[in-house]
């Protein structure tokens, strides 16, 4: 499960996401990535193995021209 907020008129947002309790109870490796328009790759914002729990990581977009971005969450 994952969101993001605030509106796309706002430099910054915020990515809400879940890690599901495992079978094995053991970390998940979470890997998300921002793209551009064009598919290419802007910057990593986590890479790292986590624990079940409720996450939320901040994008910030103030140096970046004006535009559409995308992410991708790897788990």
């Amino acid at each position: 499960m994952f969101g993001a907020y605030p509106n796309s008129f706002n430099p910054k947002t915020k990515i809400k996401y879940t890690i599901p309790l495992n079978i094995v109870r053991e970390k998940t490796k979470v890997k998300i990535v921002v793209f551009d328009i064009l598919g290419k790759e802007i910057t990593t914002l986590v890479n790292e193995y986590q624990n079940t729990g409720n996450y939320e990581v901040e994008f910030s977009a103030e140096e970046l021209t004006s535009g559409v971005y995308f992410y991708k969450l790897l788990a």
